[in-house]
């Protein structure tokens, strides 16, 4: 069988992707299973976050503000982006479930990661122009917090809304269809390559698909897929699995869903706590990330057990007596320097969409029509995506000096989300034995090329990150 193009990934950005490219004309095949078990898009919250998720740490450098504008262009895109897959599929059912985004910055946190982020979001909201209103938490009807996590401020984000990501996926898999695309629900097993000329996949089943280009959008295990260019794959930013879970509930019998998302800001190296309301009574409850040494298959009891306590603490009381529908693990394709890799890589027709982390569904229809230009010859002048390109040495997002801080601080924010009760005289004890436990690990990885906190971390837990983490940056000293 051969196509003009192979996609491989049936998550957001890849049926995104070969839904765009099929709309141009082209002979398209899209490969992956369809029911995406354990795959970040099934799982994720699926908010339209783009301010909602600014950090201090993401404004540090030049590359977060890149992403930052990726973000935005996104937003921007899918109102007419949902408009085209209903008529693409025959499916006119609203994709959006909420109405605006509210930040709340309540006391299960600490100053220097909530209340820095949470006045992060709203300086860039002004700085940009962007619509939003101060909100009196407590005037907020559906809230129903425990008092001793309460929120003291509020924001009210109107443009950013989020969207029902089952549907998003089953939309996608008939518009992409319904366009003349080919669907093998079946998973790829490696890129095929002549001399330095991508011409094809072969699938787990042995059957090859060829093609003139191939698209890698398949998320955490994208590198895999090019085992047999090891020496590539060695200048490429190994990606990570961020595993994490979601929950769906049933709220009790006379409690009514809220019209926004709540969220409050990112902390902990994840999304920060939020719900989004799906309708019909169902309520989504997300999200933990936590680094893994390979993708996990199912959610730990600790991890459910964490989301349930803060998500009936931190927003409503009432939630102890929803009803759980299912529980979802997602694990999010995370870079060895935080920043995604989008571009052709190496190989002459070999292209790759992956390492989005958290923003992967939220960016998938402005991803969609940067890599159908690139593959169609159509300049995007207001997108240069080039320090994105996956044959890189490492970016950095952090001032190596300040990595610590930041690694320490996160840490300490998740102590008190669990709300650990330790005497003061600890306080300088632990952060002196962190700081100086990471420090060691930066300094005896590399002398001057310095992973993100979430790495330094959990590469101080498993060995096997940091071995990776290591043989990367020996590439390129």
């Amino acid at each position: 069988m051969e196509f003009d193009v192979v996609v491989v990934g049936a998550g957001a950005v890849g049926g995104s992707i070969a839904y765009e490219l099929s709309t141009r004309g082209l002979n398209v095949c899209r490969v992956g299973e369809t029911d995406r078990t354990n795959a970040a898009s099934r799982a994720a919250g699926a908010m339209n976050g783009c301010f909602g998720e600014v950090t201090s740490g993401l404004l540090a450098s030049d590359f977060g503000r890149l992403k930052l504008d990726m973000d935005r262009q996104a937003q921007h895109l899918w109102s007419s982006w949902a408009e085209r897959l209903a008529i693409s599929s025959g499916d006119s059912s609203s994709l959006f479930t909420a109405i605006g985004t509210h930040v709340l910055l309540n006391t299960a946190g600490m100053d220097e990661v909530d209340s820095v982020n949470f006045d992060t979001i709203e300086r860039t909201l002004r700085e940009y122009g962007e619509p939003f209103e101060i909100v009196d938490p407590r005037k907020m009807e559906w809230l129903k917090p425990n008092h001793l996590v309460r929120p003291l401020r509020g924001l009210y984000i109107p443009n950013e809304h989020s969207v029902n990501s089952h549907l998003l996926l089953e939309k996608l898999d008939a518009a992409f269809v319904s366009e003349g695309g080919t669907l093998k629900n079946e998973n790829a097993q490696r890129v095929l390559v002549e001399g330095e000329v991508v011409t094809g996949i072969e699938l787990c089943s042995g059957e090859v698909l060829w093609a003139r280009k191939v698209v890698i959008a398949a998320g955490v295990q994208s590198l895999d897929l090019l085992s047999d260019i090891d020496e590539l794959v060695k200048k490429i930013p190994p990606l990570f699995s961020g595993y994490g879970v979601s929950i769906l509930v049933k709220m009790p019998e006379g409690v009514e869903l809220p019209s926004s998302v709540i969220r409050t800001p990112n902390r902990a190296f994840a999304c920060g706590l939020h719900c989004v309301p799906r309708g019909d009574g169902v309520l989504y409850l997300g999200a933990t990330n936590i680094i893994s040494e390979r993708p996990k298959q199912q959610a730990l009891i600790s991890d459910v057990q964490f989301l349930l306590d803060c998500a009936v603490d931190q927003l409503n009381l009432d939630l102890h007596s929803a009803e759980i529908i299912s529980i979802q693990v997602g694990n999010r394709p995370i870079p060895a320097d935080g920043f995604p890799l989008i571009g052709e890589c190496g190989i002459e027709g070999l292209w790759l969409a992956t390492g989005t982390y958290r923003d992967g569904l939220h960016q998938s229809p402005l991803l969609a029509r940067y890599i159908a230009n690139c593959l169609t010859d159509i300049d995007t002048p207001d997108l240069d995506l080039s320090p994105f390109k996956p044959v890189r040495a490492p970016l950095s997002g952090f001032a190596r000096e300040n990595t610590v801080r930041e690694t320490v601080q996160q840490m300490f924010a998740t102590g008190y989300e669990y709300r650990w009760d330790i005497k003061p005289y600890w306080f300088p004890l632990l952060d002196e034995g962190l700081s100086r436990n990471y420090e060691q690990l930066i300094n005896d990885l590399h002398s001057s090329f310095t992973p993100p906190p979430e790495l330094v971390a959990f590469s101080y837990l498993y060995e096997s990150i940091l071995k990776r983490l290591a043989q990367y940056y020996k590439e390129w000293s």
